[in-house]
């Protein structure tokens, strides 16, 4: 061995001894490693700003099947670099390496089994001629980016191996690879959420933004002090779990796909590359990512980007205006309809209720503010591949069935929505209708919508604006909504224009303020979310637009998706197809009219606003709204 090259050792060993190995040069540091000389159990925290990657080693005759497979799963398999059969070098990321010495530690896999660890694969170098090797991204590549920005990071910190878990989200499968996504976590700061985001997000080739954040159980974890792979890692009081995709996945396939004989790397144990971690910059707010917390029970945050948080507040702004003056402008909170869209974009199954009987003296009693907007949010909820329901009053289910099967016929439904009644019989009745055999732990609904469905008052009877007593043509569909505050993961939302609906029970004191008659009227239910608008069908509408814009939004589709599979943007035309439109709402309107229901006070066909007949502001404003969904 040269001099130099001795020197350089040397020197390598004494920063070492000292502490110093986060500073060396990967060249150096893979030097050590290749002798042989550190005892340590991972890489993370070394050679600091440069990336890391995993690496799998697999037979030439299942190379191509597994590149397919880390293309289709990008987020956890990020490709760097894919060699030639029995190639032990990779240039375009090392100037001087050999995979066969250049880990810490190796696995074995022979037919789905690690029959053995080692620290070289010398001894299969004839085997080694026939095989390739994959090299994929790593998080321990991003680690530096969030220290830089001021946010610790607790496994370097505690001096151990990063956690990582085996979930329950399946990858895409491609042939004989198939598996479920492995994650890491990172205890982050709550108040460091957004800028743990910020600082990955744009390192793809380090698995990008968060997959998740929040209660380990919506991924299938049940217990964090067990990881799969790697080492506990503590959290602090405050700290928020944060799980990132994992290049581990890749072992996950590998062991699955049952093949004779494959390498990987022991989890942690990665490759050091010389190419260092390119700085980010945004060139926009479209890919500024912001952070939302969306439920406490269990605790779940979202992220979308900046530019369609602020088409999402650009619409509540259009719906909040006031036609009829009556002070709604003081029950409007900020971003509820952003938090409830995020909400209800993270749902699988959906339960819509609507009905305000408004005409008590007439029959139906219904008004036309409510169904509209209903229906509205089912269609893009089919569109979406969401499974969705209507629960109304058991009077009304001939008149909503007919309404429902018209929607079909005038292609404002792409098929028709179970229509499900409610009636109260026992204190568990609540519970028996929202979770299959009354289990909390099995909910049959994620979301549960309430928009222009008349709200129980504190004194336990129903008003409409007028204060006029119409209990006896509302079912008891409030103990839905007062039972899912008990089930976790499931969360509700309220439309309304007044005060008086179901879910208004979180901005009662307003409206008992602001509201002719809200001390009375006032509902007492609350739902996590109240969307306020002028008209309440505005709001259906300002919800299916919202849930327009995230699913096209990158940043939040790649998260509802974490990270497996392909982007689900192709499908923008099926989504936009299903969105309210003015000739979409004529219909339904006239529909209502020749079932006989009638205009409610704030929904008439008559009513004049600004001078304009009403349904021209009404049509201005489906207008305004899918214009601005489609900025």
């Amino acid at each position: 061995m040269a001099s130099s090259e001795l020197k350089e050792n040397w020197e390598a060993e004494e920063m070492f001894l000292t502490g110093g190995l986060k500073s060396l040069l990967p060249h150096a540091l893979r030097q050590i490693i290749r002798c042989n000389r550190l005892s340590i159990s991972n890489t993370s925290g070394m050679a600091e700003g440069y990336k890391q990657a995993n690496v799998v080693i697999l037979h030439k005759s299942l190379a191509d099947d597994f590149e397919k497979f880390c293309h289709a799963n990008e987020g956890p398999l990020p490709l760097l670099y894919r060699s030639k059969p029995g190639d032990w070098k990779c240039p375009s990321l090392s100037s001087d390496s050999d995979i066969r010495t250049d880990c810490l530690q190796y696995r074995i896999h022979e037919h789905g089994a690690c029959t053995g660890s080692l620290k070289s694969l010398k001894e299969y170098s004839e085997q080694l001629k026939n095989m390739v090797t994959f090299y994929l991204g790593c998080s321990f590549s991003f680690e530096k980016a969030l220290q830089d920005a001021g946010i610790p990071v607790r496994n370097v910190e505690q001096k151990c191996n990063v956690s990582m878990y085996k979930t329950a989200v399946p990858c895409y499968c491609v042939s004989a690879f198939c598996c479920n996504l492995v994650v890491t976590m990172r205890p982050i700061p709550e108040s460091k959420l957004e800028a743990a985001v910020l600082a990955t997000s744009e390192l793809k080739e380090a698995h990008g933004a968060p997959i998740h954040m929040g209660d380990p159980g919506l991924l299938g974890i049940q217990d964090l002090s067990k990881p799969d792979y790697g080492d506990p890692v503590h959290l602090h009081p405050g700290d928020i779990p944060v799980f990132w995709a994992c290049g581990v996945t890749g072992v996950e396939a590998v062991i699955n796909c049952r093949a004779p004989l494959a390498f990987t790397p022991s989890p942690g144990c990665m490759f050091i590359t010389d190419l260092k971690n390119d700085n980010v910059t945004f060139r926009s707010s479209k890919e500024v990512p912001q952070v939302h917390c969306i439920s406490q029970d269990p605790l779940h945050y979202s992220i979308v980007s900046a530019e369609a948080a602020q088409k999402i507040k650009t619409l509540e702004t259009l719906v909040a205006v006031d036609p009829g003056d009556r002070g709604i402008i003081h029950l409007h909170r900020q971003d509820e309809l952003l938090k409830a869209c995020l909400s209800i974009s993270h749902a699988q199954s959906v339960l819509i209720t609507t009905g305000f009987p408004t005409h008590f003296a007439y029959e139906p009693p219904e008004e036309n503010d409510g169904p509209p907007g209903a229906l509205a949010i089912a269609a893009i909820l089919q569109a979406l591949e969401k499974e969705v329901a209507i629960v109304t009053d058991q009077r009304a289910m001939n008149l909503n069935k007919k309404i429902i099967e018209e929607a079909v016929q005038l292609g404002i439904l792409k098929r028709p929505v179970p229509l499900l009644s409610y009636q109260s019989k026992s204190a568990d009745s609540a519970l028996e209708f929202l979770c299959e055999n009354g289990n909390p732990a099995r909910p049959r609904f994620d979301h549960l919508i309430a928009i222009e469905r008349a709200g129980m008052a504190a004194d336990g009877n129903y008003y409409n604006a007028r204060k006029a007593n119409i209990k006896h043509l509302v079912d008891p569909i409030d103990e839905l909504f007062l039972a899912a505050q008990t089930l976790p993961g499931v969360t509700t939302t309220g439309v309304g224009d007044g005060g008086n609906e179901l879910g208004m029970g979180k901005v009662k004191d307003a409206v008992k303020k602001h509201i002719k008659y809200g001390d009375v009227i006032a509902c007492d239910v609350e739902a996590d979310f109240a969307v306020v608008a002028g008209v309440s069908n505005w709001g259906g509408y300002a919800i299916a637009c919202a849930l327009y814009i995230l699913n096209t939004c990158e940043v939040h589709e790649r998260y509802l998706r974490k990270a497996v599979g392909f982007p689900q943007l192709s499908k923008k035309m099926v989504w936009l197809s299903a969105l309210p439109s003015v000739t979409k709402e004529e219909k339904l309107l006239k529909t209502l009219v020749q079932h006989g229901v009638r205009s409610g006070k704030t929904a008439s066909l008559e009513m004049e606003v600004d001078g304009l007949p009403f349904y021209n502001t009404h049509s201005l404003m489906i207008e305004k709204l899918r214009e601005a969904a489609q900025q």
